[in-house]
């Protein structure tokens, strides 16, 4: 401490902004110049920092609201769509080291800037296939679309031709069309979320590191927590811009919309998942845009100039006797910088603390991303809710439950001056009440839809055989009906049909969202076998129970939510305090790399796998193969998405114990009463020398990784 201490004053003094007997010769004006255009440059990178932390939280958000859409929009199955998802976190694992440890040494406000380059360049990106691919195709039957002329749906007249003929020819018809543009269009959304995940990569470990380093200490956590607040913001933004352009059709703007024989209730709508893209791209190239000018260093804070730490950038500037007046502009030696790569890893994983920790984290954002990325899916599929109305509730609702649980963990951390054990036995007892209230929704699920030939027989008993065989019966029996058909049709009975040919409809009348169809032999079979009877176009509703289980829901999932939110901010002041202070940046580089690798590509791959498995009726391409989901067994999917988030939830938990095991075995109580007195924390088998944390790092309480996704 006393060499960094020295090292420091020789550091400042040799500065060509500031004199060298500051105590003797600097006068008030100087002073009060020097603070003035300290506390300025500050608060403009402030504000800069809080836009992108806005910005980026915004797209990110927004892709999680439009999962769903970009299933259905491109015929992909869930497994796929979280490769998609995953391939953000692909790009923060390229780079994430090198901007972690090299790019403290840099220019840090130039690469944030040229970070939101690239994460405007690959939100762009994404919505590019809206212009490449033709436009969307649903499957309709004819007499839905506007049209005079009334067709028989049962098709009588081709009853004579094979149905496998039939399916033979018209594959024969669209052999080799799987090559036409648009077949593979996902891949551009997949590489533009590639370029976000690289572009966003310098944002969160330079900037945090930044303000640290040249905010007056007592400002410094005022500071950060206006960035964080900020960034609350944009996910509640994010979800509620996806509910609007769920509400928009897909090629809004290129068709005319009195055409679309769908509504945004159907399970085949595909909203303008594009159009939010392009606006957060804007938003991300306007937030960079600032720091092209903002200089690399700032002057030091007064009050700070004396302190026993330096700042973590001082620690590695080159001392060169040549250039004692332009100590801020001198040139830093990679080698010098690489050869303490090595000394630097091995400290951070010879600390027990914190590799029990960073498993504990590890294992808890598997099943937090793998919840939240098919949390929209999960409400639309188990509640029967829209994609619109599951955004805006989960951007109006569940957002804000968090914010204000990181807010209170942050207060009750002061308030009640909690020491590191404090700290360790709150993040348990957050997780695990907040796993114990996920229990609960187990029990507040939806039933499955009546549909014939899936959930139901055309008799009105459960499905008791195959579906591709209980899909044909005797009442359609005279019909040629295709099985790969996805065309819902709510019957009088209150049962959905998969298309009208199955339900032995003879008639139609009217044309679009309006058609009526008549005569449907497999309609009036359930209660009035000898009464043919009429249906409408679309499925059917969910049961009368099944509006009330969801207001049950958003209410215990508010709960949830806030109760596992207010463990973060205890648990991120238990990784600082078991940290060297110079090694913070690294160790929050290798921190953030483990949730990206081992979480963030990973749970929503094995998530989309196990989902999948639960779907009762899949689409079929244009092409022919297999489509995107249209129907999902709602108990399966309900015990497989919420069942594997509380395995892995109960698995972090295990760690968690062993975390405050730890914590315990290495404080004694003389070092417990000297945390509560003086905010001060010790975790590793060092000297309390060595693991002393300085309160300018440990008032950080409001910063937390990846805690927009954790809802």
């Amino acid at each position: 401490m006393e060499i960094s201490s020295r090292e420091n004053t020789q550091f400042f003094s040799n500065n060509a902004i500031l004199p060298v007997d500051r105590s003797s010769f600097k006068s008030e004006s100087s002073a009060s110049k020097e603070k003035q255009l300290c506390c300025g440059g500050i608060k403009i990178f402030l504000g800069a920092l809080s836009f992108v932390y806005f910005a980026k939280a915004l797209s990110g958000s927004y892709l999680k609201s439009t999962i769903t859409q970009i299933e259905r929009r491109f015929d992909i199955p869930s497994s796929l769509v979280g490769v998609i998802d995953g391939s953000f976190e692909i790009g923060n694992l390229l780079i994430i080291i090198l901007v972690s440890y090299f790019g403290a040494k840099l220019h840090r406000p130039r690469i944030i800037g040229a970070g939101c380059l690239i994460m405007s360049a690959g939100t762009f990106l994404i919505a590019m296939p809206q212009f490449l691919m033709g436009r969307y195709r649903y499957e309709r039957f004819p007499s839905t679309i506007n049209s005079t002329i009334s067709i028989s749906p049962c098709l009588q007249d081709k009853s004579q031709t094979p149905l496998s003929a039939l399916e033979k020819s018209q594959a024969k018809i669209n052999a080799g069309c799987e090559k036409e543009a648009g077949s593979s269009m996902w891949i551009y959304v997949l590489l533009g979320n590639l370029l976000r995940g690289i572009g966003e990569t310098p944002i969160q470990p330079l900037g945090i590191t930044y303000i640290d380093d040249y905010a007056i200490e007592e400002n410094a956590a005022l500071y950060i927590g206006c960035v964080q607040t900020v960034a609350i913001i944009g996910p509640v933004f994010g979800f509620l811009l996806g509910s609007l352009c769920a509400k928009l059709y897909v090629d809004i703007g290129f068709v005319d919309l009195d055409s679309v024989t769908i509504t945004h209730k159907d399970a085949q709508w595909v909203g303008a998942w594009w159009l939010g893209y392009l606006i957060a791209g804007v938003i991300s190239v306007l937030a960079g845009i600032p720091f092209w000018f903002l200089p690399k260093h700032l002057p030091k804070p007064e009050s700070r100039k004396d302190s026993s730490t330096s700042s973590e950038q001082s620690k590695f500037i080159t001392e060169d006797n040549k250039e004692q007046h332009k100590s801020y502009q001198r040139q830093v030696k990679i080698a010098e910088m690489a050869k303490d790569f090595l000394p630097s890893l091995k400290n951070l994983f010879g600390n027990p603390v914190y590799i029990l920790y960073l498993c504990a984290s590890t294992i808890q954002f598997n099943s937090l991303i793998g919840m939240v990325t098919y949390k929209p899916k999960y409400i639309e599929q188990q509640y029967g809710q829209t994609s619109s109305k599951t955004n805006f509730v989960i951007g109006l609702i569940n957002i804000p439950a968090v914010a204000f649980g990181i807010f209170s963990g942050g207060l009750i951390m002061k308030k009640f001056r909690i020491n590191v054990l404090g700290a360790a036995k709150l993040s348990l007892g957050s997780s695990f009440f907040g796993y114990l209230l996920l229990l609960s929704l187990f029990a507040m699920g939806c039933e499955n839809s009546d549909v014939a030939g899936l959930t139901v027989s055309y008799h009105g008993t459960k499905r008791t055989t195959d579906y591709e065989q209980a899909l044909f019966s005797e009442c359609n029996s005279g019909c040629s009906c295709s099985k790969n058909d996805w065309d819902p049709i709510c019957g009088e009975n209150g049962v959905t049909y998969i298309s009208a040919c199955l339900a032995g409809c003879q008639a139609s009348n009217g044309s679009g969202k309006n058609t009526v169809f008549f005569n449907c032999s497999c309609v009036g079979t359930l209660e009035s076998p000898s009464r043919s009877s009429s249906a409408v176009v679309g499925p059917c509703q969910k049961g009368n129970e099944c509006p009330k289980m969801f207001l049950y829901f958003l209410v215990v999932s508010v709960i949830t939510s806030y109760t596992l939110s207010v463990g973060g901010t205890p648990g991120y002041i238990l990784l600082l305090r078991c940290i060297k202070p110079h090694l913070k940046s690294f160790a929050l580089g290798i921190y953030t790399l483990a949730i990206r690798v081992l979480a963030g590509i990973p749970a929503p791959v094995y998530f989309g796998v196990a989902i999948d498995t639960t779907c009762l009726k899949w689409g079929s391409k244009r092409c022919g193969g297999r489509g995107a989901c249209r129907l999902y067994d709602s108990s399966a999917l309900r015990y497989v998405y919420l069942g594997l988030t509380l395995v892995l939830g109960t698995v972090s938990i295990f760690f968690s114990v062993a975390v405050l095991w730890a914590v315990r075995k290495r404080s004694s109580p003389q070092d417990e009463t000297l945390s509560a007195n003086r905010e001060r924390g010790a975790c590793g088998a060092k000297s309390r020398k060595d693991n002393f944390v300085n309160s300018d790092h440990l008032i950080q309480t409001t910063y937390w990784p990846e805690k927009e996704t954790r809802l």
